[in-house]
């Protein structure tokens, strides 16, 4: 039986645990040093912007898909093994258009049809029609993805952390992963300074700890090269261009808010997530919605604090889409940080150079949640093909 340690419990590592769990002859066991969903996911609205996105080929598209694909079956399987209910919207995406945009998305959406999916061009008349709520003033146009959903990140994490466990999983919470060391000793051995924990048989490393990946790789790589390159003997290691370097990564911080508004925006049986000029604004029912979200990269990342003045801009956009809003009552404000490689696109998922059997799933920056359910089978077929 292999052993697999996943690094990480946020929405990718929580997907990577389940899916792993469905495997035979696998040992999983899950490390992080806060709870799940903690880190970026707990800061993100669950958008998932797929059909809707203007990446058409290659692995940006291919990933989108196939996560858009297995999230109408995940969600009703998580729900039925764990009993959890996790809010899923079906009432896709509408994204707002201003004048001169629709050149891009009448071609979007003949390359959509061609690949089996759907878009649809609406114009003024019927954004009024459906979304009554917005400024007509405003918004020309819109494009409607029916396809798309919109999922609540905290409660789909701990759902499939609820399932893994059913099946197996073990999950470790509040040991510092920086305090994870590989014994030089034994090769086939990892454990923690405290020794709270100790795992045998590491077959297989998964990193998945977002922001925390580049400092944790960096260790693996400087302490513990021995030990895996006996493990890989047995997994022999592959050619530098298969794999790849430790990755660099940066914060970006991203606020947004929960606002109460007493009454339903617009019709009560149409409430799809409305985006524009990178503002969202997501129903969550009961006449309450969040709106995010903004896009923080200081030079200096110590000065990396949020602004109060980019909230309030992010709110004044959401307004001008939906005047109501300005009636709502803000329920709270929140921020995070999204890891965002440098130098490479997101995320970033294979072999870490120079080890057959570390693996990353890590750097998703602001499509964590999105791309979560490909991350898990790309690691899948890479441990079990």
């Amino acid at each position: 039986m292999s052993h697999v340690v996943v690094i990480g419990c946020g929405v990718v590592g929580a997907a990577i645990a389940y899916e792993l769990s469905q495997v035979p002859d696998l040992k999983i066991t899950v490390l992080d040093k806060q709870p799940p969903a903690q880190g970026s996911t707990g800061a993100a609205l669950g958008v998932l912007m797929g059909v809707i996105s203007h990446k058409i080929k290659g692995n940006a598209w291919q990933m989108r898909e196939a996560s858009i694909q297995r999230y109408e079956t995940l969600i009703p399987e998580l729900e039925a093994l764990t009993q959890l209910k996790i809010p899923f919207n079906r009432q896709g995406i509408l994204r707002l258009c201003f004048e001169g945009e629709l050149g891009d998305w009448q071609r979007l959406v003949e390359i959509r049809r061609s690949q089996g999916w759907q878009l649809e061009i609406w114009d003024a008349a019927q954004v009024s029609s459906n979304c009554p709520q917005l400024n007509s003033e405003r918004i020309t146009a819109a494009i409607y993805s029916p396809q798309d959903r919109q999922v609540e990140p905290l409660a789909l994490t701990l759902a499939m952390v609820d399932a893994a466990q059913r099946n197996g999983v073990t999950f470790h919470f509040g040991v510092p992963v920086e305090e994870y060391y590989f014994s030089t000793t034994s090769t086939k051995s990892v454990g923690v300074v405290d020794e709270l924990l100790l795992l045998q048989d590491v077959d297989w490393l998964v990193v998945a700890a977002g922001l925390g990946s580049p400092q944790f790789l960096k260790q693996i790589q400087v302490d513990c090269k021995g030990m895996f390159q006996s493990l890989n003997r047995k997994h022999p290691p592959l050619p530098a261009k298969n794999s790849l370097p430790c990755p660099s990564i940066r914060p970006v911080l991203g606020q947004a808010l929960h606002l109460r508004l007493g009454h339903t925006l617009g019709r009560a049986d149409f409430q799809p997530v409305i985006t524009g000029d990178d503002v969202h604004i997501v129903p969550l029912g009961e006449g309450e919605y969040w709106v995010g979200a903004t896009v923080e990269t200081p030079t200096n990342e110590d000065e990396l604090m949020a602004a109060p003045e980019k909230l309030e801009a992010v709110m004044k956009q959401a307004i001008a889409f939906c005047p109501a809003l300005a009636e709502a009552t803000i329920i709270k404000t929140w921020s995070g940080l999204r890891p965002r490689p440098e130098g490479r696109p997101a995320p970033i998922i294979g072999h870490l150079q120079g080890f057959s059997n570390v693996l990353l799933a890590t750097g998703h920056y602001r499509n964590g949640v999105l791309l979560a359910p490909a991350t898990a089978q790309a690691i899948r077929q890479i441990i079990a093909p």
